[in-house]
């Protein structure tokens, strides 16, 4: 049975605006797996709720099958709208939005790039329907025919600017963007992993560095990590988007070096680079600064403990799966 569910699977990794109030967190979450009469909606679960006080920012796991997974992810949307309000946002971390980012990727075998990408559209024409006010940016398969990735997208946009004016941003589709919402991107692409690596220093030039040298752009630097340095808890995060890739890993690694994992998305295989790189490649780095490492975060989950988890929730339908983790998956 949970074979057989697995193979139409979508994963959306739903960034919301928020992170202090954790109730608030938990309706949205609740939101994504009842119907607008409090039934539970079968075939949809909450894997995971990751929130980071210091950014304000929360990632909440949802999973469903392709046919299910929008009316799920609206839900959630609607319900974050309604209890965000960006004219009181404070956090460290760059956002845009009350809803910042729907980014859909395919888990099952049955789920391929385009089909994600024409969900994310029609995602984004029913939030500005159900929620006026609000307006997007598409990313990824989303964005036909450039397919502008989401770190291009926020260059863009300027979305890593202290100081941006929202109202004078061009949306793909909604209107002007307001400040009490702001903008949202909506997007597709091979499954994207969240690794962060703690440094133990405030010097934020130091951080950007490390940042800079690991980022995919830079020469020698790691096949599909998009990076920042941030201030967090006293130290510097190098938070890392650790997307998935079509070519496998590069065949100078070292012989003693963890394998690229990878799976399987329309018959192709995609590697991303592992955790163990990540902080092997920053603590070199930091460590030539005198700099210790502190610890490293996974946000979630990789592609595979994704689907497996999923599979498993849905066979039980478990919908609160994240109750079951007991605290705060890392």
């Amino acid at each position: 049975m949970a074979s057989a569910l697995g193979r139409r699977l979508v994963a959306c990794l739903l960034n919301i605006s928020e992170a202090r109030q954790r109730g608030l967190v938990e309706k949205v979450a609740q939101a994504a797996i009842t119907d607008d009469h409090g039934i539970r909606r079968k075939g949809t679960t909450v894997l995971n709720i990751f929130s980071d006080y210091d950014y304000n920012r929360s990632v909440i796991t949802i999973v469903a099958s392709i046919e299910l997974i929008k009316e799920a992810v609206l839900s959630a949307c609607e319900q974050a709208c309604s209890l965000i309000d960006m004219n009181e946002h404070e956090g460290i971390h760059p956002c845009l939005g009350a809803v910042d980012l729907i980014p859909l990727y395919p888990l099952g075998e049955e789920v391929d790039l385009k089909d994600c990408g024409r969900e994310a559209q029609a995602l984004a024409a029913a939030l500005i329907e159900r929620v006026l006010g609000t307006s997007a940016f598409f990313f990824g398969w989303a964005d036909v025919p450039i397919r502008r990735g989401l770190a291009q997208r926020r260059k863009e946009i300027g979305w890593s600017r202290k100081v941006l004016n929202i109202a004078a941003i061009q949306p793909d589709i909604g209107p002007q963007p307001t400040r009490q919402y702001g903008l949202t991107g909506v997007g597709a692409s091979p499954y994207v992993m969240n690794c962060n690596v703690t440094i133990d220093t405030q010097d934020l030039v130091l951080g950007r560095g490390v940042a800079a040298a690991i980022r995919e752009s830079s020469p020698g630097g790691i096949q599909g990590v998009q990076v920042m340095a941030l201030p967090h808890e006293g130290a510097i995060e190098i938070a890392c988007n650790v997307e998935s890739v079509l070519e496998g890993p590069p065949s100078d690694l070292a012989a003693d070096m963890e394998p690229w994992p990878a799976f399987n998305i329309g018959g192709q295989n995609f590697y991303h680079a592992p955790a163990s790189l990540i902080t092997a490649r920053v603590t070199e780095l930091a460590g030539r600064h005198g700099v210790a490492t502190k610890g490293t975060a996974l946000v979630g989950f990789t592609p595979l403990e994704c689907k497996g988890l999923a599979e498993m929730a849905l066979s039980q339908d478990i919908g609160e799966f994240w109750k079951m983790l007991h605290s705060v998956r890392m």
